[in-house]
């Protein structure tokens, strides 16, 4: 959400347009119905909500939910870290792009230190919380940072996982110029460091996992190649927003409203028939589309292994 679109004067959703804690609550045990296995609280920045800890315990709650997750800028995580541990937060994702703070603030438009982010994750960490670093890799902008990065997190216990730089709509100025290819990425790192890929560790997996091939017990990467190698056909994300807008895709431009249905007295089951109804019609290829109208050689294969 840039500053210059999302400033001051920007008019945000009133309070009652955005969904109560108990709506989102039953939404979520409407999908986990349908099977959903995994939660994830991610925005914007979900740590804006206040009381999120509780919305977290209500969810934690539902039948068949198996894990639920947090992705955020870590600008409020050290607080409430273990708030979120003990109502049931199972792991947390935080967004750092580079070390230095002026890269940092620069791509981020942020207002708080790269010092406060590593105290979110060593915060996140004491209070038991496994924790992945994502870094989106923008080149001739943070793309110097990447061999530090993972320098800094190797052997952490910490996953770093790079991303490529993706095209969400029309709010951050893409250009395929700025993208540094995953397969760039790894064998960066591996010329450093030799990498082996691994398998995934469940089906629709996003990242590409790699392993350090030393003893030193270095850990393990990720890279997400969504536009070198975009996984519109294996995705299983649906994303629910916070005035309660169904995303089938992270690109769309218009959601399903659910909202509407939900305050206007429909049941579970009707609840559940219309969410089935349209994610059982899905056809999005966002990222395969605009992968194959920019520049279609530029898909690389994966099985690099560095060293």
């Amino acid at each position: 959400m840039p500053g210059e679109i999302f400033g001051r004067d920007f008019a945000f959703l009133p309070r009652q347009d955005l969904l109560t804690f108990e709506e989102l609550t039953r939404l979520g045990r409407v999908f986990a119905g349908l099977g959903v296995r995994k939660l994830r609280l991610t925005g914007g920045e979900p740590l804006l909500r206040r009381d999120l800890e509780r919305l977290v315990a209500m969810l934690a709650g539902i039948d068949g939910v198996e894990d639920i997750a947090l992705t955020t800028n870590g600008a409020l995580l050290a607080g409430k870290a273990r708030l979120l541990a003990d109502a049931g937060l199972r792991r947390v994702t935080v967004s750092l792009d580079s070390l230095d703070d002026a890269v940092f603030m620069a791509l981020n438009d942020a207002a708080f230190p790269v010092t406060g982010v590593l105290d979110a994750i060593a915060a996140a960490a004491g209070a038991g919380l496994p924790v992945k670093v994502n870094m989106v890799v923008k080149r001739g902008c943070n793309d110097q940072s990447v061999l530090l990065m993972a320098e800094h997190f190797r052997g952490s216990g910490h996953v770093l996982r790079l991303i490529e730089f993706m095209d969400v709509g029309t709010t951050n100025g893409w250009r395929l110029d700025d993208v540094v290819a995953a397969a760039e990425i790894i064998a960066l790192i591996g010329g450093r460091w030799p990498l082996e890929l691994l398998a995934p560790s469940y089906p629709g997996e996003v990242a590409y996992r790699y392993r350090y091939r030393d003893r030193d017990g270095g850990g393990e990467i990720g890279v997400i190649a969504s536009v070198t190698q975009p996984f519109c056909r294996g995705c299983t994300r649906a994303r629910l927003s916070a005035e309660g807008s169904l995303y089938t895709c992270l690109f769309a431009g218009a959601g399903h409203d659910l909202r509407g249905p939900l305050r206007g007295g429909a049941s579970d089951e009707a609840l559940r028939a219309q969410v089935a109804s349209v994610w059982t019609r899905r056809a999005d290829r966002y990222s395969e589309l605009r992968s194959l109208a920019t520049r279609p050689e530029r898909k690389v294969e994966m099985s690099h292994i560095g060293g």
